[in-house]
């Protein structure tokens, strides 16, 4: 199943060992990520670190991990999609995943985001979904 992985899905799984972080590793998912994803990271690195109480080095180590099984799509990838998703996407920080969903045609989106609910042209499922599709 394709997905393409919200931000606060993946800070959910680094923060705290849990069924969010367990589902990242499910084979059957093939994940995928706008590339301003890790950007958003980055920003919020010492928030991170503060919250799972890891050092940098660790931080680095987890963040290499979820690399190794998201792929990261590249801005101009997914660009000419973008106006389409400004104009669907309740949020305009949610544009990019929509637009990436777009690209990848027939990719959902893992969010835990109720508002992206509300637009209908890409599919939205939450954790709790997740975990009952996959009969967890």
């Amino acid at each position: 199943m394709k997905l393409v992985i919200d931000a606060n899905v993946l800070f959910s799984a680094l923060i705290k060992d849990s069924a969010t972080r367990r589902l990242i590793f499910d084979e059957k998912l093939e994940l995928y990520a706008p590339e301003y994803a890790l950007e958003e990271f980055a920003e919020h690195r010492g928030e991170i670190m503060q919250k799972v109480g890891g050092t940098g080095a660790e931080f680095e180590k987890v963040m290499a991990v979820l690399r190794s099984r998201i792929t990261i799509i590249p801005a101009r990838a997914f660009e000419k999609h973008m106006k389409k998703a400004l104009q669907v996407s309740p949020d305009k920080d949610d544009a990019a995943y929509l637009a990436v969903a777009f690209a990848l045609k027939g990719a959902a989106i893992w969010s835990n985001d109720k508002k992206l609910k509300e637009q209908k042209r890409v599919k939205a499922i939450s954790t709790s979904e997740l975990l009952s599709m996959l009969g967890q």
